[in-house]
């Protein structure tokens, strides 16, 4: 719309200043008419003294008998004798007239037309000019086209001379300029220009679609309502999707301690099983193992609805990471040769003294080291990597291992809640997807940072860094 108002607008400006411009050459033309009128009468007044004027009266009855006159006069010299005419011969006398005075105007016309092209363009334009005339026909010639903008005009001879400038020229606008050629039929050396802008010409332009800006801001209000109900409408459908992912994931781990605590409860009842001590703990043990399992993974589930409402607390004290990391190797060694893998320990930071919760910093080394067991491969050993070191002041702890990776684009989700690596249909993978959330919050609330490093069948890698006690 702006771009049809601007064309509009030019087309306007350009057609007032064309009819300006042919105005001007016709006051000139009729400035050269007058001045040879008057030449001619005085001419006439000056040969009157040997003219003479005659007045014939002509009376002439119609078939109805009505008479009408009429008066002829005739101009003659004085030597000449007055003959009374006949009709026939007045008619033919005033034809000559009419005919001789045609002949007279036209050769007058082409006399000043004569003139002007040989003897106008030979005169300065500001004597061609009126400028205040100029003025007035560009004013109303813009109202005609619907312009009523303030403007201001300079006229300047071919070779860039100026020549005029309005009096309340302001030079604002000028680089959008309307230039019309005056006088376009003379020679290139006598022609001039006439360059017009218009100051406040963009807001007129655009006042034009202010209209639209209302519309405009309810219809990006309505967009932005729009995204944000798309946006809420996924967001929700996703929280859907992880809600039942982990119904069915803590179904199926409950499921299992369930159903072995009720096969032992069931053994128990068997007399065979009471009379033998052996297997009487045996079957106490397994109720033992299974109910522990169970209270484990609800307390997983309560950890992390703690930490969602800030309700969790810590109980920080002086910890030496060096050495709660070798009690859990020690604890967890057990486990991960029982699946025919390999710790290497590696505790190289000299500085290991952290202001931390030994508990949660226990499961939190417990956790990432129980998904490398889960998440190994088939088809070669595990092999398990904990370092510790020292870098700008803070200490560094990785656990590393060889298993089955995750890919690029898995691995920025790992640590969202609910989250879990597809594996296929294969259900060998226990958990809700809430390890690695509680790992990361419970790093942040210490005060750290954690990252992932992978590589897809090659290992993962998680990198925790923490402010050692005594850094600033």
């Amino acid at each position: 719309m702006v771009k049809m108002r601007q064309t509009q607008f030019d087309e306007s400006v350009k057609r007032s200043l064309y009819n300006a411009a042919h105005k001007l050459e016709l006051y000139e033309t009729m400035r050269y008419l007058e001045q040879d009128a008057i030449a001619s009468e005085k001419k006439a007044a000056k040969n009157q003294q040997n003219v003479g004027v005659v007045t014939h009266q002509y009376d002439i009855k119609s078939k109805d008998g009505i008479i009408s006159s009429f008066e002829m006069r005739t101009i003659v010299m004085p030597r000449h004798p007055q003959n009374r005419r006949t009709i026939p011969e007045a008619s033919r006398s005033l034809q000559d007239i009419i005919r001789s005075r045609y002949a007279h105007q036209r050769s007058l016309m082409d006399e000043v037309i004569y003139k002007i092209l040989y003897t106008a363009s030979d005169q300065p334009l500001e004597k061609r000019i009126n400028f205040v005339s100029l003025d007035r026909d560009l004013r109303a010639e813009l109202l005609n086209n619907g312009i009523d903008i303030p403007y201001h005009f300079i006229v300047s001879s071919s070779d860039g001379k100026e020549i005029y400038r309005c009096s309340d020229y302001e030079p604002e606008g000028e680089e959008d300029a309307y230039t019309q050629i005056l006088f376009g039929n003379d020679a290139p050396s006598k022609m001039g220009v006439l360059k017009i802008h218009f100051p406040t010409m963009n807001s007129y332009i655009f006042s034009s679609v202010r209209f639209m800006i209302p519309s405009l801001s309810f219809t990006v209000v309505l967009c932005i309502t729009f995204m944000f109900t798309i946006y809420i409408i996924f967001r929700q459908k996703k929280v859907a999707e992880l809600k039942n992912d982990f119904i069915n994931n803590m179904t199926h781990e409950f499921k299992t301690p369930i159903s072995t605590i009720s096969l032992a409860a069931q053994m128990l009842n068997d007399a065979s099983v009471a009379k033998s001590p052996q297997m009487l703990q045996h079957v106490t043990g397994i109720i033992n193992d299974e109910t522990k399992r169970l209270r484990f993974q609800v307390e997983k589930v309560l950890q992390i609805s703690l930490f969602d409402q800030q309700k969790a607390t810590m109980k920080t004290r002086e910890l030496d990471v060096n050495e709660l990391v070798n009690g859990v190797v020690n604890t967890f060694a057990l486990k991960v040769e029982k699946n025919g893998g390999t710790i290497i320990s590696q505790l190289n930071a000299t500085d290991a003294i952290v202001l931390a919760d030994e508990m949660h910093i226990t499961n939190v080394v417990f956790n990432l080291m129980d998904n490398a067991v889960k998440y190994k491969r088939t088809d070669e050993a595990l092999r398990l990597t904990i370092r510790t070191w020292n870098e700008h002041g803070k200490l560094a702890l990785s656990i590393q291992d060889n298993g089955i990776g995750i890919k690029k684009e898995n691995l920025k989700k790992v640590f969202d809640r609910f989250y879990r690596v597809h594996t296929g249909n294969l259900h060998d993978v226990k958990g809700f997807g809430l390890g690695l959330a509680y790992v990361k919050k419970v790093i942040q609330d210490h005060h750290g940072t954690i990252r992932a490093e992978s590589e897809l069948g090659v290992g993962t890698k998680f990198i925790i860094v923490l402010p050692l006690l005594n850094s600033k």
